[in-house]
Parts: structure tokens; sequence; C-alpha cells
């Protein structure tokens, strides 16, 4: 009972926060969405690496380094370390400027007015809405993951608070953290969450080391001694196609509705400044402990039915009572961070790119837009929830992230890029481009229902010349010529949509252009200005 009334009273604490951020909220819009775009430099970075923190981060890196080793970290967490960062100095830099001088909110009604498009908008908007789920889904998997572990007993092997309700509870807390208090009260909220997290990692790693009969090298000794777990510890099971596959999915991060969402909300363009030194030093202190804890937890524990639960279990099996309630805290608090940035971003794109691009604002007005926006923030959550319990011990939440909401936001890069720094782009390259990811998503989600690993679903010539173009690996996945990840076809079959798309048809008018690429517009992060 110690761990969880402990999460309990965090929990009951994120209610509060959002509570108090309701009394100080204005009934518009602008300030339920961004804040008022007062966002401080401080506050950006705990609420922009929160909001990129996820299930996937803590439990989901753990529970793949679990099973496939220590070269997690290479694979995602190298290439994170300096892209996202360049992502967030390139991209969210002149997204912020843009959004502050012309009163954009999200990606969608700053890609209708740059290329002068109406339902290609909203064709760019329900295939994010589409991909962001999958990442909304994971999160509250996560939550009911933590819940379940760590009030499972050690005698009856039965959980206090059973998957359902843990996942139920996550939910509910969030919604009404971000339905009452909007971007401020999950801001506030992520000061507390951010701290949590950072430190959890290190505490952690001292109290199991602490707890452990044998030293860490005893343990990863014994490891690298076994032919069976060798792979654990060095890089056997990490090919090349992976580590290179794994550089294109940071790009995913700023296409992301809600990164993107945050960027607009920022008062001065110093934040983002800070914000990419300080990056890389936190993905530092989150990823690295997490994978050698899941490393660790194969070592100590042995095989358990669900890898993704594996640092709960050490919490469990090596931590005092109040201390796994601590840092249980701390798990779910990375998770609960994204997860309401996800909701509000939804909603923040349904209101503004959908109710209120088709009428529903003159019609309502002002105060009904943010009713509105709360309204669909309860319908959003309660069916990410029902695809949460129905996913189950199904899908593990690093493949999920991964296969769906990763990859394909990955693929929308070249439309922001796009969009971004090349005049001559139109909105019918970014339309074919959008079109293309979905067809892929769409194929590739068909072909692994329906086929069985080790199926070649296109190949070059026949016999043992024959070139395998798609086709299944062992674990199941599509992948793409000689074990690249579907997101390398992905992103460059994009890339290659908007470029001829864009060139095959008329530029936007020129007045347009000059409106976008004219002088006047400052996004250097030395310049400590408004616009």
């Amino acid at each position: 009972m110690i761990p969880v009334v402990v999460i309990l009273i965090y929990l009951a604490v994120i209610a509060i926060i959002g509570s108090v951020a309701f009394r100080k909220s204005k009934e518009n819009t602008e300030d339920f969405f961004l804040a008022n775009r007062s966002i401080g430099s401080l506050v950006f970075f705990l609420s922009i690496f929160a909001t990129n923190m996820t299930a996937f981060a803590i439990l989901g890196s753990s529970g793949q380094a679990y099973r496939q080793g220590i070269g997690i970290y290479g694979l995602m967490a190298s290439s994170s370390c300096f892209v996202i960062p360049l992502t967030i100095f390139f991209i969210g830099t002149r997204l912020w400027a843009l959004g502050k001088k012309f009163g954009h909110q999200t990606q969608v009604s700053y890609f209708r007015d740059r290329w002068e498009c109406n339902h290609i908008g909203t064709a760019i908007f329900a295939l994010s809405a589409a991909m962001l789920v999958p990442y909304m889904i994971i999160s509250i998997m996560g939550g009911g993951t933590v819940l379940a572990d760590i009030s499972t007993s050690a005698e009856t092997h039965q959980p206090l608070i059973p998957y359902a309700w843990g996942c139920a509870v996550v939910a509910v807390v969030v919604t009404l953290n971000v339905f009452l208090g909007g971007m401020r009260g999950t801001v506030w909220v992520n000061i507390l969450q951010t701290i949590l997290f950072l430190c959890f990692g290190a505490v952690a790693v001292a109290v199991i080391s602490h707890a452990l009969p044998l030293s860490f090298s005893d343990y990863m000794g014994k490891l690298a001694a076994d032919p069976k777990t060798r792979f654990l510890v060095t890089r056997e099971k990490m090919p090349p196609q992976a580590f290179w596959s794994y550089t294109l999915i940071p790009l995913s991060s700023i296409m992301f509705p809600h990164m993107a969402i945050m960027c607009f909300s920022a008062r001065r363009v110093t934040a983002f400044k800070q914000t990419v030194v300080a990056y890389p030093i936190a993905i530092l202190a989150i990823w690295l402990p997490c994978v050698f804890l899941g490393v660790l937890g194969f070592a100590t524990l042995g095989k358990i039915p669900d890898p993704d639960g594996v640092l709960l279990r050490m919490l469990q099996t090596y931590a005092p009572a109040w201390l796994a309630g601590v840092l249980g805290a701390g798990i779910i608090s990375a998770v609960m961070g994204s997860d309401a940035h996800q909701v509000l971003a939804l909603s923040t794109m349904f209101t503004k790119d959908v109710f209120a691009h088709y009428g529903g604002h003159e019609k309502f007005g002002e105060r009904r837009s943010v009713h509105f926006a709360r309204g669909f923030i309860v319908v959003v959550t309660v069916i990410a929830y029902l695809v949460a319990l129905e996913l189950k011990n199904k899908q593990g939440i690093f493949e999920i992230a991964v296969r769906y909401a990763f990859s394909g936001f990955a693929a929308m890069s070249p439309v922001m890029v796009a969009a971004l720094f090349w005049r001559r782009s139109t909105k019918w390259g970014a339309l074919a481009a959008t079109l293309f990811v979905a067809a892929f998503l769409l194929w590739t989600a068909f072909m692994q229902t329906s086929h069985k690993a080790g199926d070649v679903l296109w190949q070059l010539g026949e016999g043992k010349e024959a070139i395998k173009v798609f086709f299944l690996n062992p674990r199941g996945d599509v992948s793409f010529w000689n074990g690249f990840m579907t997101v390398v076809p992905m992103v460059l079959g994009s890339a290659l949509c908007v470029i001829l798309f864009s060139l095959a048809t008329p530029p936007p008018n020129q007045a347009t252009i000059a409106k976008y690429f004219g002088p006047g517009l400052t996004t250097t992060p030395t310049a400590d200005t408004n616009v």
C-alpha cells in the first residue's frame, strides 16, 4: 500500500495544480491553448522536455534494453541528443517567430496560410491526429502498467490496482489537469514532473546498486560470459541498418503537434537557446540509467512476463516501499507530462483547425470555443483509454511508438522543412506527401497483420540473386532492403513527393511568398526580441 499511497498523493497534487491554474485562466482560446504566449525560458525547457519524454523514454527504453541489450541507448539516445536540439534550433525558432507575427497557434493554420489551402490543411490535420492517438495510448498504457506493477502483492502476485483502473486513474487526472488549466496548468505541472523524472535515474541506480548482492561489473561479466546473453552487453543484435534507421526517428519530434504548439507558446526566442544547450544533458540523465537498469533487470530478475515493467519490478525488489512510491511517481510523471500535452494538442488542433476554421468560432464565440475544446478533451481521452485496454499484452510500448507515431511524424518532417525554407514548395506537394505517408502506414499495418515473420512482400529478381525490397523480419515488422526500418523509405518517399509535385504545380502567389520570406523576420536565438 505504501508505494500506491505515495503515487496517489502525487496525483492529487497534480489535480490541485490544475484547479489553481483554472482560477488564473481567462475564457479565451489564446490563454487556454498557449497561456497567452507567456512561457519563460526555464519553464519552456522543462515543458518541452516533459512533452517529448513519455512512457516510451522510461518504460519503453528499459523494456527494449531488457530484450535487445544496452545498444538501445546508441540507437535512440545518441541520435536524439543531436537531432532534436537541431530541429528545435532551426525549425522551432522559425515557427515561434511566424506564430508571433501572424498569430498562428497550430501547424495546420500555418500550412493553410503559407500554401493558400483549405481542405488540404484538413487532410494534414486528420493524419496528424490519427498518428498522435497511438502516442496518447502508450502514455495511458504506461500509467496503467506503473500502478498495476507497483501495487502487485509479492504473496498473491495480484495487483491492488488492476491495469484497467490504473489506466483510468491516469486518464482522469490528466483530463482534469488539461480540462481545467489548459496550457497554463499543463506547464505548471511540468515543473514538478520534469524535476521528478530527471532525478529518477540517478536515485534509482544508487538505491538499487546498494541493495544488490553483487556489483554491477559482476552482473555485466556474467552476461558477457554466457553466449546466450552476450548480446545484451555488445552490439551483436544492433546491425548498422537499424542504427542509421533510428537516426531518422528524432525528426518526428518537431512534427509532433504538441511540440510545435509548445514552440508557439514561448515568450521570447532566447528560451530556445537555453533549451538547445540543456536538452542533450537531460536526455543523458534519463536514457542512460533506464537502459542500463533494463539490462541489469535481465541479469537480476531473469525472465519476466512484461519487459516494459522491468524498472518497476526492480524497484519493488530492491528499494524501500516509500522510496519505490516516490520513484514510481517519477516514472508516472514522465507518462503524464507528455499525455497532458498530447491531449491539449489534439484539442487545440480540432478547435482551431476544424471547429473554428469551418465557422464554429463565428457562430458560438470565443467563450463557447473554450467549452467545446474541453468537451473534445474528454471524448478523445475516453477513446485512447478504451484502445489502451484493448492493446494490453498485445504490443509493447516501444513497438507501438516506433511503428506508428515516430515513423509517421518523421516522414512528415519534409513537409515542415519545405513550408519553412523552400519558397517554391506548394500545397500539392504537401498533399502528395501526406497521402503517401497515410497510405504507407496503412499498408505496413495490413502487412504485419496478414503476413507472418519471414514473408517476402516484394522482391526484385528471382532465386539466389533476388533482392528483398520489403519483407517481414523475425519480429514481424516490415523491413526495407537489407534490414532498414520503414521510416527510411517513408522519409525519402515523402521528401520526393514534396519536391516532384511542387515543381510540377504552380507556386504560391508572390504576395504570400513575400509575406513569409521577405525581410523583417528575426529568428536568431541570440536576439532578445518578440519578432
